[in-house]
C-alpha cells in the first residue's frame, strides 16, 4: 500500500518540476524582453546621440558606389547613393521570408533567395515574390563619414 502512495508523488513532483521550468522559461522570456527595451531606448538615445557624430561609423562616403551601395551585414544594414551625393539606407532583411539581400548593383538590391528585387532609391519592390518593401534604416551623413543611427 505504501508503494501505492509513492506512485502519484513521482507524478506530482514532476509536474511540479516542469511547471518550476515552464515558469523560469517565461521568467527568462519576459526579462529578455525587457532588456530588449532597454536598448530600444539605447537606440533612440544613440540615435540622438548620432546626431552629434556618436553613431556607429559604417563606410566613408566614397566607399558607397553612386547607382549602387554596400551591404553591412553585422550591422543588419545596405547603404545605397542612387544620385550624385544622396545617401539610403534600408534593412537587408527580405519581407518574403526573412532572408538576406545580398547584391546593389545598378540600382537594385537583390535577394538571392528567391529573386526579389528592390529599388534602392526608396526601398520599393521592383520584382517579386515580395510584396512589400526593404524598411528604411536611419544613418547620418556628416561630411565624408557615414554614421549608423
Amino acid at each position: 500500500m505504501s508503494s501505492e502512495s509513492l506512485k502519484p508523488a513521482p507524478a506530482l513532483c514532476r509536474r511540479t518540476l516542469l511547471a518550476a521550468l515552464g515558469g523560469a522559461g517565461i521568467a527568462a522570456t519576459l526579462t529578455a524582453c525587457g532588456g530588449s527595451d532597454d536598448s530600444s531606448s539605447g537606440s533612440s538615445d544613440a540615435s540622438a546621440s548620432s546626431g552629434s557624430g556618436g553613431g556607429a561609423a559604417l563606410a566613408k562616403t566614397t566607399d558607397i558606389p553612386e547607382g549602387g551601395g554596400k551591404i553591412f551585414a553585422d550591422q543588419g544594414v545596405v547603404v545605397t547613393q542612387p544620385t550624385a551625393g544622396e545617401f539610403k539606407a534600408y534593412s537587408t532583411v527580405c519581407p518574403h521570408q526573412k532572408q538576406q539581400v545580398n547584391n546593389v548593383a545598378d540600382g537594385t538590391i537583390t535577394c538571392p533567395a528567391h529573386g526579389s528585387q528592390f529599388n534602392a532609391a526608396d526601398g520599393s519592390v521592383k520584382k517579386g515574390p515580395a510584396t512589400s518593401g526593404l524598411t528604411a534604416a536611419k544613418i547620418t551623413v556628416s561630411g565624408d563619414s557615414i554614421t549608423l543611427g
